[in-house]
């Protein structure tokens, strides 16, 4: 069981970029998943997530309107679509599995964004 973040890197405020996470050894489309971020000195924030179907999504207040999530289950990846880029979403972004009982049981390694101009 494994997830692969991938497409971070170092953009101007206002810019954008697209997150990929790639899910292998087990049935993707069974599952949750979820996008956390953790910016430097701080603690892991929850971002979004969307349901194994793809139909719902949830996300933190502060990043509606700019991240968007979205899967494709034939591919067996998770994206993170990135608007409107500010320096407080700079962070470490991972992908994890949503638990059926509640919370997340599969982390990827994270992929940096950094946003600065």
């Amino acid at each position: 069981v494994q997830l692969q973040a991938s497409g971070g890197g170092l953009v101007l405020p206002g810019g954008s970029l697209t997150l990929s996470c790639a899910a292998s050894g087990f049935t993707f489309s069974d599952y949750w998943m979820n996008w956390i971020r953790q910016a430097p000195g701080k603690r892991l924030e929850w971002v979004s997530n969307i349901s194994n179907g793809g139909r719902t999504t949830y996300s933190k207040d502060t990043v509606k309107g700019r991240l968007t999530i979205s899967r494709d289950n034939a591919k067996n990846t998770l994206y993170l679509q990135m608007n409107g880029l500010k320096p407080e979403d700079t962070a470490v972004y991972y992908c994890a599995r949503g638990a059926p009982a509640g919370g997340m049981d599969v982390w990827g390694k994270g992929t940096q964004v950094t946003v600065s101009s």
